[in-house]
């Protein structure tokens, strides 16, 4: 049974690709969830209650602390909640609100995108899946009406034009006919919930959906890292993948590969794995290799911090170690990379939250991530070779970037803040350990950042073997002729703000203009390009005798800023709130699109062209026609500076 799309509607759901005519097959299934109490004489009248309402039985189940002697209840997370409100929040449940089709799979020892007999991570699978690419010719923040869809199978292409009932038809007309199991739709997720609409208005049957129905997603904003995300709701077909290549990271990041890998590993339909954040992936894999275990998830986090003195959350490690380097060019430098640091660090040193008492036994964290990590090394050198493996690889990659930042999530079922400390505390050990190896060999130190060190001098074939022998964690390095470490504003080293020519002749470019999501097309294509002349120099004297080429390349762009396409001078910025005490740019931006009729959340990225910087007066991205070039020319100068650091630096 190779199963690509599953869920819950009164039963359990599945749709397998084997099958000559794709139906789902249902199955039956009640899960139950596990009651703990300290003292459960204390709420004896509450058990009977329980006891002669639903299915209770006495049982012992695992956690990742041990055995739990408590009691199995097969009711819903509305009867966990009452119970939690009659114990005043001293119950401890556990798997009460899980994915019922992700459980069920789990529970049976099978899992999606994947046959019998087949390990979930294995890389080496076949995807017997047919595709279909449809896009809408139309903006879909603006357009009110469709007049056009553009339908792809295979190398023909068909544009669907005339009134909108028509294209509605001939679209369901065609998705039938031609069946894909995979329909990759750009910004689909803003446009198929107004075809379901459109379909029930015209009397249509939307065969988007194999069975015409649809399970929905709400939009949300919300917090992550320190910042205000927003997540596009979406109308989800039944019996079909359906991706919405524009904004799905996942699929932007790994493709149709690194979607079905996730679903594989984390026992997910291939719908979800396409909206999920990696965070999400990640915390879901766990929870899959849990169930797969026997091991009871829990439903509200007991364990998120201990209790701890001043003293001790003082001298708590909060991040990793960073080395500010000194402003300059160098020569000559190689960069150590810690190949998955974070990751090999759980595994290595066995971090998980039953484990920071010393014990000695396998932690459940460590041993879920670590053949996680063992395939991130594989298709790490995989890749090199065979770029089919790419997707694999990145989906992986970030994945496993994000298991660190979850131990420290108050939410994560199986984090803990002290897990997160111990590996920021390691990191710094381990990244001083290297530093101590290369000042032995006589090498300088030039900068670090968490998982990497720039040194210069000295045998670094012989240093990388020695780190890696001393930390048991496997590295790269790579040769730069040269490398620029960027000053901040104080003078001293900027962090993460350097750019560089590697020995390979490719150009690496960090923290600088022509990184960040908000620097305008045209000023990012004018310091690439003076980036891409600086690269045509292997030497610092070479690098110095290119500044009027490089120079007449900045002058260029200036002469031309008046003629330049407006549409190269948008500028995207994420809205972190709605309302804005003083006028900027962002409250310009908003009013703006709601002008447009256009809703803004927090969260939202939105594309404004400045207009007048004066009084911030900007236009949407879609109705520009004209911007404020001394403002727009500021940018080239600041963008030029970073730069001309280089021919300006001793």
């Amino acid at each position: 049974m190779w199963i690509f799309d599953s869920y819950h509607r009164g039963a359990v759901e599945l749709w397998d690709r084997e099958r000559d005519s794709p139906k789902p097959l249902t199955f039956r299934y009640q899960p139950s969830f596990y009651l703990y109490l300290e003292d459960p004489h204390a709420h004896w009248e509450m058990i009977e209650g329980l006891e002669c309402r639903f299915k209770v039985k006495e049982c012992s189940f695992d956690t990742v602390y041990g055995s739990r002697d408590g009691y199995e209840i097969w009711a819903g997370r509305d009867v966990a909640l009452k119970i939690e409100k009659q114990t005043h929040m001293q119950a401890q449940l556990y798997n009460v609100d899980l994915r019922i089709d992700q459980r069920y799979l789990a529970d049976k020892g099978i899992f999606p995108c994947g046959d019998e007999g087949e390990s979930r991570f294995d890389t080496d699978f076949e995807i017997p899946l047919t595709s279909l690419k449809i896009k809408v010719n139309a903006n879909p923040q603006l357009a009110r009406t469709i007049v056009e869809i553009s339908v792809q199978n295979g190398g023909r292409e068909r544009r669907l034009k005339g009134s909108e009932r028509l294209i509605m038809a001939d679209l369901f007309d065609l998705v039938r006919v031609i069946d894909p199991d995979v329909i990759l739709f750009q910004d689909g997720d803003q446009w198929v919930p107004r075809i379901v609409a459109k379909a029930e208005k015209f009397g249509l049957d939307p065969s988007l959906s194999r069975t015409g129905w649809f399970r929905t997603m709400a939009s949300k904003s919300y917090w992550s890292y320190g910042k205000v995300e927003h997540k596009t709701g979406a109308v989800i077909p039944e019996g079909r993948i359906l991706i919405d290549t524009e904004n799905s990271f996942t699929y932007r990041e790994s493709g149709i590969e690194g979607i079905i890998l996730a679903s594989r590993l984390t026992g997910l339909s291939p719908n979800l794995t396409s909206r999920f954040t990696p965070g999400t992936l990640i915390s879901n894999y766990e929870v899959y290799e849990a169930l797969r275990r026997g091991i009871a998830v829990p439903f509200r986090k007991h364990d998120a911090e201990r209790q701890r003195k001043v003293s001790e959350l003082k001298g708590a490690d909060k991040g990793g170690m960073i080395f500010q380097p000194k402003p300059g060019v160098y020569e000559g430098v190689y960069e150590l990379d810690f190949t998955s640091f974070y990751p090999s660090i759980i595994v290595n040193y066995n971090l998980s939250p039953e484990t920071l008492d010393g014990s000695k036994r396998r932690g459940f964290l460590s041993s879920v991530i670590e053949p996680l990590l063992d395939l991130r090394l594989k298709t790490k050198k995989l890749k090199k070779v065979d770029p089919r493996y790419r997707g694999f690889d990145s989906v992986l990659k970030w994945m496993l970037v994000t298991c660190f930042g979850y131990t420290g999530y108050k939410n994560a079922k199986f984090g803990r803040i002290e897990v997160h400390e111990s590996i920021t505390s390691i990191s710094r050990d381990l990244l001083l350990q290297a530093k101590d190896i290369a000042e032995s060999m006589n090498l300088e130190v030039l900068h670090g950042i968490v998982d990497c060190l720039w040194v210069k001098g000295g045998d670094a074939t012989e240093f990388k073997e020695r780190v890696e022998v001393a930390t048991g964690i496997g590295t790269e390095l790579e040769p730069y002729d040269w490398i620029v470490f960027l000053p901040l504003a104080d003078g001293f080293g900027a962090y993460n703000r350097y750019y560089g020519r590697m020995s390979s002749g490719k150009l690496k470019v960090r923290g600088v203009a022509a990184r960040k999501r908000d620097t305008p097309e045209y000023i990012r294509r004018m310091q690439m390009e003076v980036f891409a002349k600086m690269g045509e120099a292997r030497s610092i004297d070479e690098l110095r005798q290119i500044v009027s080429q490089a120079q007449e390349i900045v002058d260029r762009y200036h002469r031309g800023i008046q003629s330049a396409d407006p549409s190269e001078m948008v500028i995207h910025r994420r809205i972190s709130k709605l309302h804005y005490e003083r006028r900027c740019v962002q409250a310009s931006a908003i009013d703006a699109y709601r002008k447009r009729g256009v809703k803004v959340s927090p969260g939202m990225t939105v594309g404004f062209v400045v207009r007048d910087a004066g009084v911030w007066d900007v236009d949407t991205e879609w109705d520009a026609s004209e911007f404020d070039s001394d403002y727009y020319g500021r940018l080239i100068d600041k963008a030029w500076e970073e730069a001309a650091f280089v021919f300006k630096s001793n």
